[in-house]
């Protein structure tokens, strides 16, 4: 059985069937999602690659784009080696192959580096501790970014890096989250095309297989949602681009389109995952490009209200909790506190912090994702110990960051210090925001 679906899937990847179709988003959504992406990032002191390579994909043009590379360039020279994680050092090799850039040599402040090397030496590392121990050094989401980035930079590693990766999609199943299982789709996809080894081609046929149709099986339970919001980006990109692996079963791409079309994005790092699909694109095409034209006009910009200033006519009232019941001296303390109405969760904290700073004290550190907690009333959260601060609204936790959430008035938001495994490594509080 396996050999005649490999089989086919041979043949549907030779006719050419995976070409992207994409959400067919109007230019004036794209034009307003571009501006809601550059507008937070043009005040960040460090370069967000993703937002490069989503300016990229788009065909985007402007002089945020142009200064955007010029701050990846500098910030790579200056951390790649030391400082930067395997996936985070391949976002950077992806934001620099889609700007037509030679990620082997990236010259900055009178010195070039080989980032591509770099990687190689991470991703080596990564794959080496999976290997051994059953768990990368950080996550299989980053792993499967080295991967693809190895991948598409045409660089050695890469197969044993997909290899490993299918293996654990096999294994884990529908225990990973959608981002990691989407972004391990985008780097095996890549790694299949490149190939030509027949039992690393079954491997991860399976694998991808196995993948798409739990995307399929998930998004027809759920009325078009494929895990949240938040995942839908790179779920729209996985499916877009691995079409072979699920025929002849069908996609109904309006149908996902449609919960995208109807949430209004405002986080930046979700934007720049979801902006690629929905101009037909994927960050597989990163290798497409064609760097011998020049990319086309800029698209028009939209006003955007949520831009401006936003008028505050009363404040609201949020409860608060801070919980640990994980190590060390237990505690639980609870507050209420007055904000403004339209305020991000962030607010509440400094607010709580201001009224009883013995208590409610906490630091965060900047991510990609935004402004992430990692320590609360002398509580920090440990990497090593796989502990961190969840966020939570009436036991549920929230897929959205704290420099993004609004609460709403009366609502009661926990900070509960917990540990996080394979379902934890992926969400917005979690360890995506660890690359």
């Amino acid at each position: 059985m396996l050999s005649v679906a490999f089989g086919i899937g041979v043949l549907l990847a030779l006719a050419g069937s995976t070409a992207a179709k994409g959400c067919n988003a109007s230019q004036e959504l794209v034009s307003k999602l571009v501006q809601r992406m550059e507008h937070p990032a043009k005040g960040s002191e460090t370069p967000n690659p993703s937002i490069l390579l989503a300016l990229n994909l788009v065909r985007d043009t402007g002089n945020y784009t142009k200064q955007l590379l010029q701050k990846i360039k500098e910030e790579a020279v200056k951390r790649a080696q030391e400082d930067m994680t395997s996936g985070k050092v391949a976002l950077y090799v992806l934001s620099l192959l889609s700007s037509c850039q030679d990620p082997r040599h990236v010259r900055a402040f009178g010195k070039t580096i080989d980032l591509v090397q770099i990687l190689q030496q991470k991703t080596d590392e990564e794959v080496a501790k999976l290997i051994t121990d059953g768990i990368p050094i950080t996550t299989l989401y980053s792993v499967s970014l080295d991967a693809l980035a190895l991948c598409l930079a045409r660089a050695g590693g890469y197969r044993v890096a997909s290899v490993v990766l299918a293996k654990q999609v096999l294994r884990l199943g529908d225990q990973l989250l959608v981002d990691t299982r989407a972004m391990a789709a985008l780097a095996m996809t890549c790694t299949y095309r490149q190939t030509d080894l027949q039992d690393v081609r079954e491997l991860l046929w399976r694998a991808l297989h196995n993948v798409t149709n739990g995307f399929l099986d998930e998004q027809e339970k759920n009325d078009g949602m494929i895990g949240n919001i938040y995942s839908m980006g790179l779920a729209l990109q996985a499916l877009e681009s691995t079409q072979e692996f699920y025929a002849p079963r069908k996609w109904n791409s309006a149908q996902a389109c449609d919960v995208v079309f109807k949430h209004d994005y405002n986080q930046s790092m979700a934007i720049a995952q979801v902006l690629p699909a929905l101009v037909g694109k994927t960050y597989l095409d990163v290798a497409d490009l064609n760097c011998t034209t020049g990319m086309s006009p800029n698209l028009e910009p939209s006003l955007s209200p949520e831009l401006g200033t936003v008028a505050v006519h009363r404040d609201i009232t949020v409860n608060y909790t801070i919980t640990n019941m994980l190590q060390g001296r237990y505690f639980e303390h609870n507050i209420s506190v007055n904000v403004p109405a339209g305020s991000v969760l962030l607010k509440v904290l400094e607010t709580a912090q201001k009224e009883k700073p013995d208590i409610f004290s906490f630091q965060t550190k900047p991510t990609s994702w935004g402004p992430m907690v990692v320590s609360i009333h002398g509580l920090a959260a440990d990497p090593n110990r796989r502990t961190y601060w969840q966020f939570l609204s009436g036991g549920v936790p929230l897929q959205e960051g704290v420099g993004t959430y609004k609460p709403r008035n009366g609502e009661h938001i926990q900070a509960n210090f917990t540990t996080y495994g394979i379902k934890g490594e992926t969400t917005m509080e979690g360890i995506k925001t660890y690359l």
